[in-house]
Parts: structure tokens; sequence; C-alpha cells
């Protein structure tokens, strides 16, 4: 049993349904100003044959374009970095199943300039030590003797201080 507002009464049959009608009709109604056709008909006439004419189609675009680039851009990126972390995992998978006999065979060209670079530098460093352009005139002292002079200060943050006399 539906409440009469107006009457301060519950409502009969008959008036529960003339109010359910009227809420409907208030609700449905299509003469309100707000509403709007969800579709379109275009009733312009089409030609007998070839291509339809172009209809003008206005610009409703939501997004920026500058941020549909930026959205473009880090799709291209994702894309770029998807294919270099497949082809990293695709070397780390292959170097995973080799064995030592095809390891030492890739590195023996780079032990081998390893090797030559070493020698070649050490060729090199020989030739110039080889050279000595240290020429000493006049006489030379040599003293052997050392008297030091050591004290120590302090207990928990010791300095100890040395002196050396020749």
């Amino acid at each position: 049993m539906d409440f009469h507002p107006a009457a301060g009464r519950p409502m009969t049959d008959s008036e529960a349904a003339a109010e359910a009608m009227r809420i409907m009709d208030a609700s449905f109604r299509t003469d309100q100003p707000g509403h709007f056709p969800t579709s379109y008909r275009d009733h312009s006439p089409v030609p007998a044959y070839g291509d339809t004419p172009p209809v003008l189609q206005p610009d409703h675009r939501i997004v920026p374009a500058w941020a549909a680039g930026i959205a473009v851009a880090s799709i291209g990126v994702g894309a770029g970095v998807t294919g270099i972390g497949c082809g990293a995992w695709l070397v780390l998978q292959g170097l995973a199943s080799v064995s030592l006999a095809g390891v030492l065979m890739v590195t023996l060209p780079f032990a081998g300039l390893a090797m030559a670079a070493t020698a070649i530098g050490g060729a090199i460093n020989r030739a110039r030590s080889a050279v000595t352009k240290n020429v000493y005139e006049g006489p030379v002292t040599m003293r052997t003797e050392i008297t030091s002079n050591n004290t120590t200060r302090g207990m928990f943050f010791a300095r100890t201080r040395n002196d050396i006399h020749h």
C-alpha cells in the first residue's frame, strides 16, 4: 500500500495506477529541451554510381594533439624497449647453453689481442727505461746514524711525536 502525500491516507489502486502513469509520462517525455538524438541519418541524395561526396565531420577531440603525440611516442618507446629486452633475453639464453669449449673458442681472439697489447706495452716500457740521463757531479755523503726523540702524551687520545735528527 502506497501512502497518499496530499490526503495523508493510503492510496487506492486506481490512484496508484494514475500516479505511476503520471511519473512515467513525466520521465520519458521527448519534447523536453535537454534531449538530443543519439544517432544521425544523412538524408542527402546519394549518386547512382561512384563515390559519395564528402560530408563535413566536425572535429570534437577530447585529448589535445600534443598529448596524443606523447602517447604515440611512449607506445613506440615501449615497443622498442620490449624489442631490446627480447633480444637480450635471446642472447642470454644462448649464452646459458654454451659449452666451455665454445666459450674458449669465442674468447681466444680477445686473449690473443690482450697478449699482443701486453707485449707491445712491455717493449715500449723497457725501451723508455733503458735510457738514463741522471748525471751526478760532486761529493756524495751517506749517513746511516739516526737519533730520534720520541714523546707520547695523552691517555685516550694519545699523540706521538717523533723528531728524527741526522
